[in-house]
C-alpha cells in the first residue's frame, strides 16, 4: 500500500507540473486538464538513449520533468555542436522536423535518466482542434522560444565569451554541476581551456 501511495503522489507531481506550465499562458478547468493530459505520453528514458537519430522522423516533442537531454548537430567534419540542452520544465525537439513531420537534422540523447511527458503532432493538432485555447499556449509558448533563440544569437554574436558563460548560467542553472565541461564549451563554442579561464574567473 505505501508503495503504491508514492507512486499515486508521484504521478500527481508530475501531473501538477504540467499543468503550473500550461497555465502560466492560459486556464484550464479540472476537466479540460485531464482532456489535455490524455494526449500526453509519460515516458521514463535511460542515460545516453537517443530518442530521435539525423535523418529518421521527428515523431516527439518533450515536456522534462526529471533529467536532462541535449540536440546536437554534427557538421561536416564529423564535429559535434550542442544546440541545446532540456532541463526540468523545459520543452525540447527538433522543431522544423517536428512540425514538418521531415526528417531531422538534428540528433537529441539523454544525459541523465530522464522523465518527460512526450507528444505528438497528430495528437497536439487534435487536442488544439478540441480545445482552441491549447492552440493559444503553443503559440505563445513558440513566440517565447523564438525570442529566447533571438537571445542567444545577439548574445553569441556581440557578446565575449564571458557573457555567453553568464548567459548560460541563467538559461540552464546549475548545468555547469551536472555535464562535463567539454559540453559546455561546445555549447559556448569555446576552447576548453577558455571555459576554465571562466569558471575560475566567475567562482
Amino acid at each position: 500500500m505505501l508503495a503504491k501511495n508514492i507512486t499515486d503522489q508521484s504521478t500527481i507531481t508530475s501531473n501538477d507540473r504540467l499543468r503550473k506550465e500550461i497555465e502560466e499562458i492560459i486556464c484550464l478547468s479540472d476537466q479540460e486538464f485531464a482532456f489535455v493530459l490524455e494526449h500526453f505520453q509519460k515516458r521514463h528514458l535511460k542515460k545516453h538513449q537517443i530518442v530521435l537519430h539525423e535523418g529518421d522522423l521527428a515523431q516527439h516533442e518533450y515536456f522534462v520533468l526529471d533529467g536532462l537531454m541535449r540536440v546536437t548537430k554534427l557538421d561536416s567534419n564529423g564535429k559535434e555542436h550542442i544546440v541545446q540542452f532540456g532541463m526540468e520544465n523545459q520543452w525540447i525537439t527538433d522543431s522544423e522536423a517536428y512540425h514538418k513531420q521531415s526528417a531531422a537534422s538534428l540528433t537529441i540523447d539523454c544525459l541523465e535518466n530522464t522523465t518527460a511527458f512526450s507528444l505528438t503532432l497528430a495528437q497536439r493538432e487534435k487536442m488544439c482542434q478540441a480545445l482552441p485555447k491549447m492552440e493559444t499556449f503553443f503559440l505563445k509558448k513558440t513566440t517565447l522560444n523564438l525570442l529566447a533563440l533571438q537571445k542567444r544569437i545577439l548574445c553569441f554574436l556581440s557578446s565575449n565569451a564571458n557573457d555567453r558563460y553568464h548567459h548560460i548560467l541563467l538559461v540552464y542553472p546549475g548545468l555547469a554541476q551536472r555535464v562535463p565541461k567539454a559540453m559546455i564549451a561546445s555549447y559556448l563554442g569555446v576552447s576548453r581551456e577558455t571555459l576554465s579561464r571562466l569558471s575560475k574567473t566567475n567562482a
